[in-house]
């Protein structure tokens, strides 16, 4: 299932949002079971470019990027309509 612009806005408010990255995931799963959000270290990001930069309700940063999957590797894309899924971190 192919990301559109109504699953980037509400997964960028839930991670905005939340307490937590982790918080929000667990959130999303439940409301969207069909679309992944994973968390994952921000270091382990750096050199991908998010598609949304956010600031959590304390102030730190968190991101938000689109990923892709051929059904066995999983990549970063900017196009959502490749997209299927998620990946959220916090600085």
């Amino acid at each position: 299932m192919a990301l559109n612009s109504e699953h980037i806005q509400a997964a960028s408010a839930l991670v905005a949002t939340a307490a937590s990255v982790r918080e929000a995931a667990t959130a999303w799963r439940g409301q969207h079971p069909d679309i992944r959000m994973v968390v994952v270290d921000a270091m382990d990001m750096r050199d991908e470019t998010p598609t949304q930069r956010l600031s959590s309700p304390a102030g730190a940063a968190r991101s938000v990027y689109l990923a892709a999957s051929n059904g066995h590797c999983w990549h970063v894309t900017t196009e959502p309509e490749a997209a299927t899924a998620f990946i959220v971190t916090e600085d």
